[in-house]
């Protein structure tokens, strides 16, 4: 429903001025001057076509227009008031909504999570696995993990850390018929592949620079997420090509090892990113996450600074 009102400065200038009965301490609550508040309440009598106050030589009066009025307008603004606290609230505390591409999410930041909530307890959590463009000043996420070259516009960008590409299985693949020790081994074993990763992550680019033109680098079942192509190799199914940050926790429990060299393991050109709109930065739960976070990738990669 429309409500054509006068501007919101002029109904404040009036009611400030009516409890106190005077400019002077309008002026002074609302941090202007007396002139200032004379002007905005001469504007509101003359736009309303009714007087609000009586001005006598040495005091201020309110006429029964103002009078009137001046009981609703004051509940009216601390209505205001508490609706901007309740927003403002709601920003500051509460649910923290994480943007983060399913994979990322259950492979590394959900096992670390739970050091998050011990360190802020009231802060409650909302993972959104998604991969797809979040706007993060009109969608309801707060802030997003991305995976990419950078060059991200418009938000505050915190570097996490790269990776580098790296064949991994189950240690069972290291022994029987046919053991897992040279990358020319890989010939008798199924390679398994993630469809969604460039060029420069698949199993075509890393052969060639491992110097095998006889193994077949289409051969093998396909997966869309990485999750499923680690479960797999998890399972001794085969060989996952895979960036080592996704797989950290699994390598350092002995889950999954890397069967060759790492100096066979590829640089990846894409890194994460921890991603914020510019005016939210600084809302406490955002904060709070991104130095958690940010502290979490330094344990993880140590020799990368990721100060912020």
């Amino acid at each position: 429903m429309t409500r054509p009102l006068p501007p919101l400065n002029a109904l404040r200038a009036f009611e400030s001025a009516g409890r106190h009965l005077s400019f002077t301490k309008a002026a002074a609550e609302l941090n202007v001057t007396p002139a200032a508040i004379s002007h905005q309440v001469k504007a509101l009598e003359e736009s309303l076509g009714v007087p609000l106050f009586r001005r006598l030589t040495r005091a201020l009066r309110l006429t029964d227009a103002g009078q009137a009025a001046l009981p609703a307008l004051s509940q009216g603004l601390d209505k205001l008031a508490q609706g901007v606290e309740q927003m403002r609230a709601h920003c500051e505390s509460g649910m923290l909504t994480i943007s983060v591409s399913p994979s990322f999410g259950a492979m590394w930041l959900v096992p670390r999570l739970e050091r998050f909530r011990s360190r802020h307890r009231d802060i409650e959590i909302r993972i959104d696995g998604t991969d797809r463009l979040v706007d993060l000043v009109r969608d309801d996420a707060d802030v997003a993990v991305r995976y990419g070259a950078g060059g991200y516009n418009g938000v505050r960008v915190d570097f996490l850390f790269n990776q580098v590409n790296t064949p991994v299985c189950s240690p069972a693949l290291l022994s029987g018929q046919h053991p897992l020790r040279q990358p020319e081994d890989l010939r008798h074993h199924t390679l398994l592949h993630i469809d969604w990763k460039d060029a420069e992550a698949s199993w075509r680019m890393w052969l060639l620079a491992a110097g095998l033109h006889d193994v077949d680098p289409t051969r093998g079942p396909h997966f869309t997420m990485e999750t499923m192509a680690v479960q797999a190799a998890l399972d001794g199914h085969g060989v996952a090509l895979v960036g080592d940050m996704l797989v950290a926790d699994d390598l350092a429990a002995g889950r999954l090892v890397r069967p060759f060299d790492p100096s066979l393991s590829t640089p990846l050109s894409f890194s994460y990113y921890l991603l914020s709109a510019k005016g939210s930065a600084e809302q406490r739960k955002i904060s709070a996450f991104r130095e958690w976070l940010l502290e979490e990738a330094r344990a993880s990669r140590p020799e990368v600074d990721v100060t912020p």
